[in-house]
């Protein structure tokens, strides 16, 4: 039944949200959760509109959780010094609070 469902429920998300690939993720994750909950529970009396409405969950949660995260990354890229975002960890120079003048060898 769950694999008659999938091509219809996957066409409705992307109708109303027109990105495939995070519906068609969305759509696996209402699958595993129809095929781990309805074994105990029983099937529901719409199973292609409950797949609908997990579906549209998962897929609202993940652009909110993806939004976030962008979110994050942009505070913290505006944040850092623009020098420090255009230095390439190879070329920077460490940092020594010591005196090393003592330690090199003394030129003749």
């Amino acid at each position: 039944m769950l694999r008659g469902l999938a091509p219809q429920v996957l066409g409705a998300l992307v109708r109303r949200y027109g990105i495939f690939d995070v519906c068609e993720d969305a759509v696996q994750e209402a699958l595993l959760a129809a095929a781990l909950q309805w074994p105990e529970a029983g099937v529901r009396d719409n199973p292609r509109g409950w797949l609908i409405t997990v579906a549209s969950r998962k897929l609202v949660d993940q652009i909110r959780s993806e939004s976030a995260r962008r979110r994050r990354e942009d505070a913290l890229a505006l944040a850092t010094p623009q020098a420090e975002l255009l230095s390439h960890p190879a070329d920077a120079v460490p940092a020594t609070d010591r005196d090393d003048s003592r330690s090199r060898p003394a030129r003749p």
